[in-house]
C-alpha cells in the first residue's frame, strides 16, 4: 500500500532524551566516554576575572565545539557555528539544548587568543596520558617524521623586503655619506662581504610563514612544519610541534626524544626517522642514549669536479685527515657543522692531484667533519649491510607517520592552515593530534567491551559489557572486569 507522510505537521513536544536521537556507533558518541574535561576550569581560572564582567562561556562547551568540529573535518568557526545550529550531535557533544542559543563564531576565536597556545598544548598532552593508562602507547618504538602545512596566505602577498634593506642601508642622519653596499655579513675570511644579501620573499599577511618545498621538483610556497611522532603499537601521536617552514628537522630530533619521554614515562629503545635526521650528531645521541637508530644515513654528492671528500681517511684518535696523497690535514677553525680540517699550503703546492683536488683559487684543501662523525660512519657500515629487522621498521615508520599526517590533512583539515601566525597554527595541530587520539582510545574501547570470550558451556565466565568499564583518573583509565 502506498504510504504518505504529513512533512508540514511539526511535533509540539519530543518526549525523547537528545542522546537517543543520536546512533550509538556516532564518533561524538563514542568519544564521549572517554573525554573528561572537568581539569579545564581550573586550568584556564586565571584568564577570567571573577567578580567583574558577564558570564563566559562554559570553557568546556567551547573546547568541545573545536574538538567536534575537528572531527568533521570543519575548521572555519563560520561554518562550524552554522552546522551546530542543525547537527544534534554536535549540540549533544557541547552540551547545548535545542533551545540553546549557541555562541558567536567570534566567541571562539576570543578564547583561542585569551588562553594562548600552551593551554591547549596540555590538552593534547592529556590526549597521550589518557592512551598511556589505556596502555596503547608503550614507546618502545617511535617513529618521526615532518610534513609541510599550507600556510593562509595568497601568492599575491608575497613580497621582498627592500624596505627593511633600504633602512640599514641608509641610517637617519647619515644623508650625505653614501651607504655601504655590506649588511655587515662576514666572508669565510672574516673580512666583511661588499655583496648585498639575497632578498628573501615573505607575506605581511603571515610574516611567521617562510618559503620552502617537501621536493625539488614542486615549487616554493608559504608553510609551516609540523614535526610528530608516532608511537608503533596503536599510531597515537606521542609528540608534536610546529616550527616555521625553513626550520631544519635534524635539529629538533634532541627535544623531541626529551618530550616524548617526558609524555610517556618510558623510555625509547627504538626510533625510526627518515634521511633528514641522518646526521652524525643525531647518531651519537642515539648511540649515547642506548637507542637503536633506524635512520637511513643522508648520501653524499656523487656528481663533483673536485676529489670528494668521503676519499679523505678520518683519524678520531689523533684528530687529524689524511688525503689520498697521505699528507695530513689538521683542525683549523670550527662552525656550526663541527671542525674544519686544513691541509698545508706548501704540501698542496707541490702535490700532483692538486688540480682535481682543489680550485685555481685556493691554497689548500679544506674538509669539515661534522659533530659524530665516527657515529655516522658506524650508521653508513649497518646501512650498507642491509638489516632485515631494520628495513622492516623503516617500512612501518613510513605507513605510520605518513598514514598519520594523510589522516589529519585529508579527514581533519590540516592541508591548509585556518589561522595566521605561528602560535595560532599550533593551537590548530595540538587539537588535531588530540582529535586523533581521542579516536584511537575510543576504538580501542569499542572493540574492548565488544570483545566475549564464551565456554562451550553457557555458565562460564564472560567480558563483562560496556558497563563495568569505569574511569579512575581525570580523563580516562579502561579495565573491563571479568564477571564470574
Amino acid at each position: 500500500m502506498l504510504g504518505r507522510q504529513e512533512r508540514w505537521q511539526e511535533d509540539l513536544f519530543v518526549v525523547a532524551p537528545l542522546r537517543e536521537l543520536i546512533p550509538d556507533d556516532h564518533i561524538l558518541k563514542r568519544v564521549d566516554r572517554v573525554l573528561a574535561l572537568a581539569w579545564l576550569h581550573d586550568e584556564v581560572r586565571d584568564c577570567y576575572h571573577q567578580g567583574l564582567g558577564r558570564r563566559s562561556i562554559d570553557p568546556e562547551a567551547a573546547v568541545r565545539l573545536m574538538l567536534a568540529g575537528l572531527f568533521q573535518g570543519i575548521t572555519s568557526d563560520r561554518k562550524l557555528m552554522r552546522e551546530a545550529q542543525v547537527n544534534l550531535a554536535i549540540r549533544w557533544f557541547a552540551g547545548c539544548r535545542l533551545h540553546e542559543p549557541l555562541p558567536d563564531h567570534s566567541s571562539l576565536t576570543r578564547i583561542r587568543q585569551r588562553w594562548g597556545a600552551e593551554r591547549f598544548k596540555r590538552l593534547f598532552r592529556k590526549s597521550v596520558e589518557a592512551c598511556v593508562q589505556a596502555r596503547l602507547v608503550n614507546a618502545e618504538t617511535v617513529h618521526v617524521d615532518a610534513t609541510l602545512i599550507r600556510a593562509d596566505v595568497s601568492w599575491e602577498s608575497l613580497t621582498e623586503r627592500h624596505v627593511e634593506r633600504v633602512l640599514q642601508e641608509n641610517p637617519p642622519g647619515d644623508d650625505d655619506q653614501p651607504a655601504p653596499l655590506s649588511n655587515g655579513a662576514k666572508s669565510r675570511r672574516g673580512r666583511k662581504s661588499t655583496k648585498p644579501p639575497k632578498a628573501k620573499k615573505y607575506s605581511p599577511t603571515d610574516p611567521d610563514a617562510t618559503l620552502t618545498t617537501s621536493c625539488k621538483q614542486y615549487r616554493m610556497e608559504p608553510s609551516y612544519k609540523q614535526h610528530t611522532a608516532v608511537d608503533d603499537r596503536a599510531g597515537v601521536i606521542v609528540d608534536v610541534v610546529v616550527t616555521t617552514g625553513e626550520a631544519s628537522e635534524g635539529r629538533q630530533l634532541a627535544q623531541q626524544i626529551k618530550r616524548i619521554e617526558a609524555h610517556t614515562g618510558e623510555k625509547i629503545q627504538t626510533l625510526t626517522a627518515d634521511g633528514a635526521n641522518g646526521h652524525g650528531r643525531n647518531y651519537a645521541l642515539l648511540e649515547t642514549r642506548g637507542t637503536q637508530a633506524v635512520i637511513p644515513p643522508q648520501t653524499t654528492a656523487r656528481r663533483s669536479h673536485r676529489i670528494p671528500a668521503r676519499r679523505f681517511k678520518y683519524d678520531g684518535r689523533r684528530r687529524l685527515v689524511r688525503c689520498p696523497r697521505g699528507q695530513r690535514l689538521r683542525r683549523s677553525t670550527r662552525n656550526k657543522q663541527g671542525w674544519i680540517y686544513r691541509a698545508r699550503t706548501r704540501d698542496c703546492r707541490v702535490c700532483p692531484l692538486r688540480e682535481a683536488c682543489i680550485a685555481l683559487s685556493a691554497s689548500a684543501r679544506t674538509i669539515v667533519i661534522g659533530d659524530g662523525h665516527e657515529a655516522l660512519l658506524r650508521a653508513r657500515r649497518r646501512h650498507g649491510r642491509g638489516d632485515e629487522t631494520a628495513r622492516a621498521l623503516y617500512q612501518r615508520h613510513r605507513w605510520r607517520t605518513e598514514g598519520v599526517h594523510g589522516e589529519a590533512k585529508t579527514q581533519h583539515g590540516l592541508r591548509r592552515a585556518a589561522r595566521r601566525r605561528l602560535w595560532n597554527v599550533a593551537i590548530q595541530v595540538y587539537l588535531t593530534a588530540a582529535v586523533m587520539n581521542l579516536k584511537r582510545l575510543a576504538a580501542f574501547l569499542r572493540a574492548l567491551c565488544g570483545l566475549r570470550l564464551t565456554r562451550p558451556a553457557c555458565s562460564g565466565p564472560l567480558w563483562s559489557p560496556c558497563k563495568h568499564v569505569r574511569a579512575t583518573s581525570l580523563w580516562f583509565h579502561d579495565r573491563c572486569q571479568i564477571a564470574a
